[in-house]
């Protein structure tokens, strides 16, 4: 194993060593990071596909919006079950299902003849991709065991995490523009088959299942909690808060996962072991994902419109908008998990990270009808790359730190649905802000024409803008307390190193003392 990072934890001895190396660790590597790239871009591909397949089957406005909330909802909230499949069954049987399946719902998705299939079509989207992400970043967790390498492996994987946004709406721009809008979903057919081929060939056919037994009653409360939370949070910007629509879910998900949490407290085989949600260093990683995702989605939604409909963006043109975005995330995420994290650790790196976040927010409130690329957007793109860059690898790497082999696949769960709870929660309070600030300045300017619409939309994005600065900078003060310091981190581990010796424990966290300031 590799020299450990100065003042980096020492682990204990493991009774049991820690299994070798991959020596293709590498290529899974990629393997895996493709798989997640497809389910992470599909959140917003198919945004830009949207109004091409409205004009292609049909549907209403008002329909719309269930081409992307049937996705939400049965990836959001399956994905605690997905990771505990994961664990039981294996994470490369759990990722190789997973893969086969999106790709059969996305060609059922590209060859829809009416509204109804593609709903359904993204809904199974939604059910198997919350079988595979959680085994995609599980077995990243325990395939590498070697603290640099495995700063590098989270490097790469963060990065697609934080960029995946950016290349759907790059990749869906030229997809819509040069081909057919089915083709946003025909895509994934590629990406899977090269994933399941290279899956089936490296991922290691023994590998280690545990004989859990299914938390039913776990498995009903979260699930219908989480479906209920981000259905409730789907309906708050075509129905209203005040709908019964949007309240009466967010009522029911609060009762629902509070009773979640009291029998998880109880049974002897949890869903969700509540040790790993508690733990202050991986509660610190949730919330920072949490956070990143429903931030992002002020970037995502409300600049696309800007690029487009102020400036006249075509949709290619403003997925490549994006890439200054993406290439400095990729490089960020390297030099964070690499470099940064060893030396300050991650209470000062994430809240680093979201600091500039919240800085780029705040400078895309200045713009403009005038505004241009290079000066009033380009700046604010580069600056959340690096506050993505230093924000979503450490995170994802620190989700599934010190967690036992045995749960790697629901830690991995916990990391994928704070994102993807994040995001539903962004999409329902920024758009909300948003609509309400345009029909407010409307209201105010009555007798304008459409030079007002135009101001209007411009102060929506400016106060969604506004509103996302400030979600992460409540993320980053949080972030800040959560985060153990190198002094509380040495004492736990000196705790944690005697009840090793003891019972002879070992377990994932033992092998990446990365981030150990």
């Amino acid at each position: 194993m590799s020299a450990q990072h100065p003042g980096a934890e020492q682990p204990a001895a493991p009774a049991t060593p820690p299994p070798a190396p991959h020596r293709r660790r590498w290529f899974v590597l990629a393997t895996v990071a493709l798989a997640q790239l497809m389910v992470v871009l599909d959140a917003t591909i198919v945004n830009i596909a949207m109004p091409s397949a409205q004009a292609d089957l049909g549907f209403s406005d008002n329909d719309r919006q269930w081409i992307v909330t049937a996705y939400a909802l049965a990836f959001g909230s399956l994905l605690l079950l997905g990771g505990k499949l994961s664990d039981m069954f294996g994470r490369r049987r759990t990722f190789l299902v997973g893969l086969v399946g999106f790709a059969a719902a996305s060609a059922l998705g590209g060859a829809s003849q009416s509204f109804e299939m593609l709903v359904v079509a993204r809904a199974l989207q939604g059910v198997f991709g919350a079988l595979l992400a959680p085994a995609a970043l599980s077995v990243l967790t325990t395939t590498f065991t070697d603290p640099k390498e495995r700063g590098r492996a989270f490097g790469v994987f963060g990065a697609i995490a934080g960029m995946g946004g950016g290349v759907g709406l790059l990749l869906g721009g030229y997809l819509t523009e040069y081909f057919d809008w089915r083709w946003n979903l025909y895509v994934n057919l590629i990406f899977a088959v090269v994933a399941v081929v290279a899956g089936f060939v490296l991922l290691p056919r023994k590998e280690e299942t545990h004989s859990h037994r299914i938390d039913v009653p776990g498995v009903i409360l979260g699930s219908a909690g989480l479906f209920a939370l981000v259905f409730g949070f789907s309906q708050a910007e075509p129905e209203g808060w005040d709908s019964p629509l949007t309240w009466g879910p967010l009522a029911a998900a609060v009762v629902l996962l509070v009773g979640f949490v009291l029998t998880q407290r109880r049974s002897p085989n949890p869903l969700l072991p509540l040790g790993i949600v508690t733990d202050r260093d991986r509660g610190g990683a949730y919330v920072a994902i949490f956070v990143a995702g429903s931030g992002m989605f002020g970037v995502f939604l409300f600049l696309t419109y800007y690029l487009q409909a102020t400036m006249g963006y075509t949709p290619l043109r403003t997925g490549v908008a994006f890439l200054p975005m993406i290439l400095t995330i990729m490089v960020t995420a390297q030099i964070s998990n690499n470099l940064t994290l060893p030396r300050f650790g991650p209470k000062v790196l994430v809240a680093f990270g979201l600091s500039v976040a919240t800085l780029s927010m705040l400078y895309l409130t200045q713009i403009d009808v005038d505004s241009t690329y290079a000066v009033g957007v380009l700046p604010a793109l580069i600056g959340m790359g690096v506050g993505m860059g230093c924000t979503m690898p450490p995170s994802f790497q620190l989700g599934t730190f010190g967690v036992d082999r045995a749960h790697a696949g629901v830690a991995s769960a916990m990391v994928t649905t704070s994102q993807q709870v994040g995001g539903a929660v962004g999409t329902a309070v920024l758009n909300t802000i948003a609509t309400t600030a345009a029909a407010t300045y409307l209201a105010d300017h009555a007798a304008g024409g459409p030079a007002v619409q135009a101001e209007a939309a411009l102060h929506s994005y400016d106060v969604a803008f506004a509103w996302s600065a400030g979600i992460f900078l409540v993320g980053a003060v949080l972030t800040g307390a959560l985060f153990r310091t190198k002094a509380q981190r040495a004492e736990r581990q000196e705790a944690r190193a005697s009840q090793r010796v003891s019972d002879g424990e070992a377990s994932v966290g033992q092998e990446a003392p990365v981030v150990a300031h």
